[in-house]
């Protein structure tokens, strides 16, 4: 099963078209989305780009293959906009044998991790820093950054994984930024 995780859109519709640019090159079946769909958050910038209206409808439209955590900016309000679930503080995946723990990171992190047993793959966003590491247990960590605010110099990000492999790649151009092999 091919899935591309991708978090911390903060409401850029411009980052969502050119996501949306990859995940139809792509063509992943599930969707991940790691927390804060649309608002900006008291600490981020406020974008030119910023226009959580009309990244609404680009969310919607992906509905059918989105699954979703709640980040540390998603309200109530956001989900009554949302046609897919949101509010959920994690989620847990089983894909090809891969047992995954996706999270947004503002409450299971790699600082405070939940106990990792039967954990193959801890995807987390909330940080807008990229990580494709092992843990010294075993486990991978996933951050695949963030699609509009990327933080420490990082270009806007996502990851995409497919038959074992996990990519991290630029959101500009599709470029591998790291890859691992589960």
């Amino acid at each position: 099963m091919k899935l591309l995780f991708f978090s911390d859109v903060h409401g850029n519709a411009a980052s969502l078209k050119r996501l949306m640019e990859h995940i139809e090159q792509l063509n992943p079946q599930q969707l991940i989305l790691l927390g804060d769909a649309l608002y900006h958050g008291p600490r981020n910038p406020i974008q030119q780009t910023y226009a959580p209206a009309d990244a609404v409808p680009l969310l919607n439209s992906l509905k059918a293959t989105i699954i979703a955590v709640r980040g540390n900016c998603d309200s109530e309000v956001d989900q009554m906009l949302l046609e897919f679930p949101l509010m959920g503080d994690y989620t847990t995946l089983l894909v090809d044998g891969l047992r995954i723990f996706a999270t947004h990171g503002h409450i299971w992190n790699p600082a405070h991790l939940l106990p990792m047993a039967n954990c193959n793959l801890f995807a987390y966003g909330h940080t807008h820093i990229p990580q494709l590491a092992r843990h010294p247990d075993g486990a991978i960590l996933l951050n695949p950054g963030s699609i509009s605010l990327p933080k420490n110099g990082n270009p806007p990000s996502f990851a995409f994984f497919d038959n074992g492999r996990i990519q991290l790649l630029r959101l500009t151009d599709g470029a591998i930024m790291d890859e691992l092999v589960c």
